[in-house]
């Protein structure tokens, strides 16, 4: 199509500048133009476009209606020449309509707002009336449509009212149900409660009573027992010194046959002096013993362990004990375990046996004294694998038998008179040892003594 002169103004402008909107197009009417000039925009040359669109010739319609809405709709009111070219595409697409709106009788059948749109791009005589009518149209079928749609909502809400309704109604009475049911619940509960709370009472109760009833218990038990262990150690003082008496009674009785034997032995003497031959002949010593030997009474020179003890030495003086060792037929008695546990308690059992019996084994070489050095063997499973050294006695404990109660037997098993020194740190062992006439020592004096082995 030619584009018309300079200053020639196309058919129609005059028609165009006597009608005129007095209000915006409705939206639909709106709509449908711009899909009218987008369709036919792809039907016209770059050059036949408005500068303003021609960057848009190459969109798809849909495209174009998207990005150029804004664009055409300026174009198409400010340009009517480009009107007029979208009026004739409209023509070659939709005849009879623009034939029905050139004559001013649009088809009654026809879509109102395609009327309305056909008569905006073609600007027929009296399109501003039909615009109006078809916008009117329009507008009252999106009322009509909106009603009928609002109708529907309407009935829908009401349709959902009443099955909330319903909803609510059934949910209440399930919700009564419950809470009846929980407060019948609750009201057990509670009850239950204070039923518990009464037997925890009555427990604690109870338990205060259990208590005191334990506690009144375990003081009587307490005294009994108290009085029990008194009645015990009474007892074994007095096993001890029915031991003792009995041991002095075997001593007497030893001491009896040892006199008697003495004066046989006398005879026999007097009767070899007599008869030398016989004498050769037998081949007996001369006697070792008088009667006058005995007589109990302390010789010239001689020191007993009492009057060592009573001389102005210290208790953990080295030198109390090399005195009391330096006595005729001194017998030394060590509480083994007491000593090393004393001593050097970190080293192994093994070890501290070996130790303790080397340095034992040299003090007895120096003094000459007899050596008995005892351990406390009831809890062994087997005895104890040792060489005893050269001048010492290692003694075991039997199962049943405590070490302090073996060194008890050995002091009571020596004759009186007899120097017996006892090594222990042991309170218990030194009084019972004392009451037996034995000299107890602490177990750091024999300690100071070895380590100058």
């Amino acid at each position: 199509m030619e584009q018309p002169a300079s200053g020639d103004e196309p058919a129609g402008a005059a028609g165009d500048a006597a009608e005129a909107l007095d209000r915006p197009l409705p939206e639909g009417v709106r709509r449908r133009v711009m899909a009218l000039v987008s369709d036919a925009f792809g039907g016209l040359t770059v050059a036949e476009l408005p500068s303003q669109l021609r960057q848009y010739a190459r969109f798809t319609p849909s495209r174009r209606a998207k990005y150029a809405g804004n664009a055409m709709a300026a174009a198409l009111e400010s340009d009517p020449v480009f009107r007029q070219r979208i009026g004739e595409r409209l023509s070659q697409a939709q005849p009879e309509l623009s034939g029905a709106l050139e004559t001013g009788s649009p088809p009654a059948a026809a879509d109102p707002v395609d009327v309305a749109a056909a008569a905006y791009v073609l600007r027929p005589t009296g399109w501003v009336k039909l615009v109006a009518a078809a916008g009117e149209e329009a507008q009252r079928a999106d009322a009509e449509r909106a009603d009928e749609a609002g109708r529907r909502e309407l009935e829908r809400l009401r349709e959902e009212l009443a099955e909330a309704r319903s909803q609510i109604k059934s949910e209440t009475e399930r919700l009564r149900t419950e809470l009846e049911t929980a407060r019948k619940e609750a009201e057990s509960l509670r009850r239950k409660l204070r039923s518990a709370q009464s037997d925890v009472k009555r427990g604690e109760a109870a338990l205060r009573r259990r208590d005191a009833e334990t506690e009144t218990i375990r003081s009587e038990a307490a005294v009994q027992v108290s009085a029990t262990e008194s009645e015990s150690r009474r007892l074994k003082a007095r096993l001890g010194e029915a031991e003792a008496a009995v041991e002095a009674g075997r001593r007497a009785a030893r001491e009896g046959r040892s006199v008697e034997d003495m004066r046989l032995r006398l005879l026999l003497d007097t009767v070899l002096d007599a008869a030398q031959g016989l004498r050769r002949e037998l081949a007996l010593p001369p006697a070792g013993i008088h009667p006058a030997d005995t007589v109990d009474a302390v010789e010239p020179g001689r020191m007993s362990p009492k009057d060592i003890a009573a001389r102005a030495l210290s208790e953990t003086d080295p030198a109390l004990l090399e005195q009391l060792l330096a006595l005729p037929q001194a017998h030394l008695v060590v509480d083994g375990y007491n000593v090393t546990k004393t001593g050097y308690p970190t080293m192994p059992l093994e070890k501290q046996r070996l130790r303790l019996l080397g340095g034992l084994s040299m003090l007895a070489a120096q003094t000459g004294a007899e050596i008995t050095c005892v351990f406390d063997g009831a809890e062994l499973a087997a005895p104890v694998l040792l060489a005893p050294p050269r001048g010492v006695r290692v003694l075991f404990s039997k199962a049943g038998v405590t070490a302090d109660e073996l060194i008890r037997q050995l002091v009571r098993a020596e004759p009186p008179g007899r120097p017996v020194v006892v090594v222990s740190t042991d309170r218990e062992v030194a009084d019972g040892v004392a009451k037996a006439g034995a000299r107890p020592v602490a177990s750091a004096l024999l300690l100071k003594r070895l380590s100058r082995v």
